[in-house]
């Protein structure tokens, strides 16, 4: 198991990383729920003047036929007092009837002052009824408010460990897998891609060799970062460095012929293996009567004297072939050469071989480097750079050939960019050799041509698809990965695509400088992601990438389809890999910097998904920090600096 936090993390040396995987197991839970408040309007601290209004009006109404009876009554009584008073009227009748219409006035009086006793009571009643219904609302609110802050709290402790999670996982391959096979990509994708298998692998103390067939230069982060990183990285651009090219020359004359009857081959794709022995047969013969340690220049003199073709004289004054070695040529396949085969083959030998000339001509000692890079330079012939091209890779195939297996698989790393430049054949050797020898080996393929469908994914090999353009190359990856699967692209992978630009510059040869004193290994380590920020074009963009990361957290969901792989992302890796539990795709983003990212582990998903999502956050609350789970010890950091020879 590994640590799941990135601060503790370590490069594990049995991984192969190929980029991250943007993952939340923790969803945003949103925004946080609404506080409950109370009811706009202010309560009324006395009876509702409104309610009194309507009250007082309505009893009014209802009093009006009683109030104006009362004062007929009244007026009725002062009637008969007046005439009583005078003499006029009987005081008994008048008594009478005063206590008649007065009894009836106090009646009324009476009554008007119940209805508004009742007008009061009413008013009361309701007042009482106002008030429950406000203490309910209160004790509701009160409730409302207690549940609201147990759901805040509990949605702030979700919105922590959203906020906290790990977004970034890495995506690798065990290093029991023999080979890494990328279909597809851009010059700027594989610059990403080989920068960050490139730097993993010797960060974890192995050495890497890339032979660039690409002429775009995809290396060249790299080798600051190697730089960075404290070792001097030997670099190659061909065909200006091709005398100072010792690659193949301690080879025997067999695997030397060998050798070149590959590079001549390469521009005859349709040459069957017979024509092949027909070619290495005349080149052993040729090396037999030079001798060892033969160079090409001489091999070329020997096919002109075997072909026919020149004066022979202009060879034996420059001191290629002696005399005695021209009169053996001459009678190697028979006195005077009558056989037009061999004279045809012969000269077709020489003028592929004339290309390589030149090849270790000045040669001079190099001093040790865990970072090899081989190049050929745009300005030169497309032709002559795949006859180079074909020469390095089948003369490093005799090299593992001869070597012993490794005891540590993908110790040394070989990466050809561009093979699909080099021959089918050419391929299954190098494949078989690194197979041998324990060699890890990475292959980008610009297209999916039938040489390289046959060969896509044979063995025990992982398959990486990048941007297809083209539509029936898009076409075969979806059927290879499979159609059902469902990937998650993460928004930031596509911002920064749309915001990269092409690949800028050329790589600047260090043979030429070389001088074959080899630096002492500097003290303390090395950080690899700090690296990164410092010396390459991804690390110079990390603050920025940084803070979109924090703000680009959404995703999208596609399905593994024909023009979903045309538009994918430059720097977007479809990773497939067979396991115990059957064939795996993931989705990856090759950028080096997300190395830098604060929420980025070196883990895998599968590996450390238990361990994240079984955090307990009452413990992170306490510590201030999420706390690691109990994974046992991190395994222990390997110095870039180590095991320089």
């Amino acid at each position: 198991m590994v640590d799941v936090h990135p601060e503790h993390a370590q490069l594990q040396a049995d991984r192969i990383y190929l980029g991250w995987q943007y993952i939340l197991l923790h969803p945003d839970p949103g925004p946080p729920p609404k506080r409950p408040s109370p009811a706009d309007e202010t309560p009324a601290q006395g009876p509702d003047p409104d309610l009194v209004r309507r009250e007082r009006l309505q009893q009014d109404l209802l009093n009006r036929p009683m109030r104006i009876f009362r004062r007929f009554m009244l007026v009725l009584t002062v009637l008969l007092l007046v005439p009583a008073s005078a003499g006029y009227l009987d005081w008994s009748f008048a008594l009478l009837g005063m206590v008649a219409t007065g009894g009836v006035a106090l009646i009324c009086s009476y009554a008007l002052v119940e209805g508004d006793r009742a007008v009061r009571y009413r008013i009361q009643e309701q007042q009482a009824r106002a008030d429950r219904r406000r203490q309910e609302r209160d004790r509701e609110l009160f409730r409302a408010q207690e549940e609201h802050a147990q759901r805040y709290r509990e949605w702030q402790e979700v919105k922590e460990r959203h906020d906290r999670q790990l977004t970034w996982y890495a995506v690798a391959v065990p290093d029991d897998v023999d080979r890494i096979d990328v279909a597809g990509g851009t010059l700027p994708g594989w610059s990403a891609l080989v920068t960050l298998i490139g730097a993993t692998r010797l960060y974890s103390g192995g050495h890497l060799t890339v032979l660039d067939l690409s002429e775009g230069a995809i290396a060249k982060d790299l080798i600051e970062l190697a730089r960075r990183g404290g070792d001097e990285p030997l670099v190659w651009v061909l065909p200006t460095d091709l005398p100072r090219l010792d690659l193949g020359a301690t080879l025997k004359p067999e695997a030397f012929a060998d050798v070149l009857a590959h590079v001549v081959s390469v521009s005859e794709e349709h040459r069957s293996t017979r024509d092949l022995s027909f070619d290495n047969a005349i080149l052993e013969r040729v090396l037999e009567v030079l001798g060892e340690n033969a160079t090409i220049s001489q091999v070329t003199a020997a096919l002109r004297a075997l072909a026919q073709v020149g004066d022979p004289r202009d060879d034996l004054r420059y001191g290629l072939i002696t005399a005695t070695q021209l009169e053996r040529i001459g009678t190697l396949f028979g006195r005077g050469v009558s056989d037009r085969v061999v004279i045809e083959r012969a000269w077709a030998l020489e003028s592929q071989l004339r290309k390589l000339e030149t090849l270790g001509t000045q040669a001079v000692r190099l001093p040790p480097a865990r970072l090899r890079v081989v190049s050929m330079d745009r300005q030169a012939g497309v032709f002559g750079n795949r006859v180079l091209g074909t020469y390095v890779a089948t003369a490093l195939t005799h090299i593992l050939r001869q070597s012993p297996a490794s005891d540590r698989p993908w110790y040394h790393t070989i990466i050809v960019a561009g093979a699909d430049k080099l021959r089918g054949d050419v391929l299954d050797r190098l494949m078989d050799a690194c197979e041998t020898s324990r060699t890890g080996l990475v292959l980008t393929y610009r297209s999916l041509t039938p040489t390289v469908r046959e060969r896509l994914g044979r063995g025990h090999a992982a398959v990486a698809f990048m941007r297809l353009g083209n539509a029936e190359d898009a076409r075969i990856a979806s059927e290879h990965v499979g159609t059902e699967h469902r990937l998650e692209l993460a928004q930031l992978t596509e911002t920064i695509s749309d915001s990269l630009t092409g690949l800028d510059g050329a790589y600047t040869s260090t043979i030429a400088q070389a001088d074959g004193r080899a630096e002492a290994p500097g003290d303390g380590a090395t950080d690899l992601a700090g690296d990164i920020t410092e010396s390459t074009e991804w690390g110079r963009t990390a603050d920025k990438i940084g803070e979109r990361e924090r703000v680009l957290q959404r995703s999208r969901e596609f399905l593994v389809e024909p023009h979903q792989l045309q538009q994918l992302p430059t720097t977007s890796v479809i990773v497939t890999d067979a396991t115990a539990q059957g064939r795996r795709v993931r989705l990856a983003d090759a950028n080096p910097a997300i190395l830098t990212f604060p929420r980025t582990t070196l883990g895998e998903l599968e590996d450390v998904r238990e361990s994240v999502l079984s955090l307990d956050p009452e413990q992170a609350r306490a510590g201030g920090e999420e706390p690691p789970p109990n994974l046992g010890p991190p395994p222990p950091r390997l110095d870039w600096r180590k095991d320089r020879t």
